[in-house]
């Protein structure tokens, strides 16, 4: 007996890293697609010099020879991000809108790799032919360029999967929200409507991106030395915006940080957005009076290396901020983000740099739809089944909660648990994980890396190398090096730490008798059991 399934391997009780598997078929056979292949960014506190992290796809990989498609709902790194890796392990073609394409094939060429040939994507109502599946691309309104929600065809019914998503009838660039194709694709009955849950706390109508550009206006007033902006490098909309009011108020334009020079690349490659003609570069900008130069930068997030952060630290490229100065975040700060903003806002405004926050809503709209918006979707689709996801799960539990209160049938589904559309019923579950970039290398959740990393940060290291004869250590023989530890209150730690191992008893396996000695006057002498690595020499 066939079926319809329904499994998120991300993004389905965190926000970030979003991955979804739908399938048709014999259970245990079905024919797969994906929906976006995301990553998240890390942090200091959990995992320490990360470069980003990707959903585990090893469930997929085993199953690669049944994927028939990877279709990319819109070009935001959390849903686009881990394409190239994904695509490496299952090889399963990639499929796209023009813009999406191009930011994600830029993403490829970071790792040496070609994007693949593939079908082009179809606008509802035309579709893409996926195994059992016919899928098309239905336009929406978002914070990036050509977003758009997919509507899934099987031969057991119709499934409108949203990505993220707002309601704007008058957004800056992209298309704007039309209710009558929503109608149109709702039209034969919908099965299930997997729905975006970001802003399902947010009781007001969203606003409109159109509403940003007129306050913009008002920063550029009295102030006399450079006016500086920081958003998400992928709001293409934002970005014309603020560019457009740099250049009505006659001020030469400087784009800083790699994320932001490759989307609006990719927004130029694409034709969404024309080269402003007072784009100068950081070179020339140092030559061009301050009261007539504006920077609009990465790192709204408080990302450590981002261009915001470095021109609040020093500079970078040759510009700085201080005093005179003004710096707009024209964004709203992601939850777990704020230690970060607030670091580098105080930084600034130790260096004389006004900062304007986004505290009245002026300079940012969001990107999702709040709760009258997702009230409207779910009246215009009017499925069978309300899949909240893109959310934490608060997030997932109170869409699922405004659903059912507004007689909608819903079901929470998290990373790893599979889902029969048609039954609305949790079927199985498999074990979902995380895949981390560190460095140029892939490491998995269990390979103990990060947990000795962090046991490092917490505690300190302490590396010992020993010369033992006959099981015995030889006079002269122990050198430690102590790292990231306190110095004891008597004395040398590092000789303390090589006195005890060489007055160690030495067991049936020296390496632990070692360790032991250095844990044992480690916490003797300051309170602590540092990452314990040991080399033995034996002659």
């Amino acid at each position: 007996m066939n079926r319809l399934i329904y499994m998120p391997l991300g993004g389905a009780g965190e926000i970030g890293m979003n991955m979804y598997v739908y399938g048709y078929g014999p259970a245990g056979a079905e024919r797969l697609i994906v929906i976006d292949a995301g990553i998240t960014f890390p942090d200091m506190d959990t995992t320490p010099g990360v470069e980003w992290i990707m959903p585990d796809c090893g469930w997929l990989e085993d199953r690669r020879d049944r994927v028939e498609a990877i279709f990319l709902t819109h070009a935001h790194e959390d849903h686009v991000g881990a394409a190239a890796m994904l695509h490496r392990r299952i090889g399963a073609p990639i499929i796209a809108r023009p813009f999406t394409r191009e930011v994600a094939a830029r993403r490829f060429e970071e790792f040496s790799l070609h994007f693949p040939d593939g079908d082009s994507a179809r606008i509802f109502p035309q579709t893409t032919d996926a195994g059992p599946f016919k899928v098309a691309f239905l336009p929406i309104s978002h914070s990036v360029p050509e977003a758009a929600a997919m509507v899934i065809d099987s031969p057991l019914g119709r499934v409108i999967h949203t990505g993220d998503f707002k309601l704007d009838a008058m957004p800056v660039l992209g298309e704007r929200f039309d209710p009558s194709l929503w109608r149109q694709a709702a039209e034969p009955g919908v099965l299930a409507l997997a729905c975006d849950s970001t802003n399902v706390f947010s009781l007001n109508p969203g606003r409109s991106e159109s509403l940003v550009g007129p306050a913009l206006d008002a920063i550029f007033e009295d102030v006399e030395g450079v006016v500086a902006a920081t958003t998400f490098a992928s709001n293409v909309a934002r970005v014309k915006q603020l560019a457009d009011a740099a250049t009505r108020n006659q001020r030469q334009l400087v784009f800083l940080g790699r994320a932001m020079e490759r989307m609006l690349a990719a927004a130029e490659t694409t034709g969404i957005l024309e080269r402003y003609p007072n784009v100068i570069s950081p070179r020339t900008a140092s030559t061009v009076p301050r009261g007539k130069l504006m920077i609009i930068a990465t790192g709204s997030q408080g990302e450590y290396r981002s261009a915001t952060a470095k021109l609040s630290s020093g500079g970078m490229n040759g510009l700085a901020l201080g005093r005179g100065d003004v710096l707009l975040f024209s964004s709203k700060t992601i939850p777990g983000n704020e230690m970060d903003v607030a670091r580098i806002m105080n930084r600034l405004s130790e260096n004389g740099v006004k900062v304007i926050d986004d505290a009245a809503a002026d300079y940012h709209v969001s990107g999702h739809a709040n709760r009258p918006d997702l009230e409207q979707i779910h009246d215009l689709v009017a499925p069978r089944l309300l899949i909240p996801m893109h959310g934490e799960h608060r997030h997932l539990d109170a869409h699922a909660r405004l659903a059912e209160s507004r007689g909608l049938a819903s079901v929470i589904v998290r990373d790893g648990q599979m889902l029969d559309i048609a039954s609305g019923q949790i079927i199985d579950r498999i074990a979902t994980g995380r895949t981390y970039l560190d460095g140029t290398i892939f490491i998995g959740s269990r390979d103990g890396i990060l947990r000795d990393r962090l046991r490092m940060a917490r505690a300190g290291n302490v590396a010992v190398s020993v010369i033992t004869r006959d099981r015995r250590i030889t006079n002269g023989s122990v050198k430690v090096i102590a790292s990231g530890l306190p110095p004891a209150p008597d004395g040398d730690l590092e000789e303390a730490l090589a006195d005890a191992v060489r007055t160690a008893r030495m067991g049936e396996i020296p390496e632990a008798s070692i360790r032991r000695a250095i844990l044992s006057t480690s916490r003797r002498l300051i309170g602590k059991s540092p990452q314990v690595s040991v080399i033995i020499h034996d002659e």
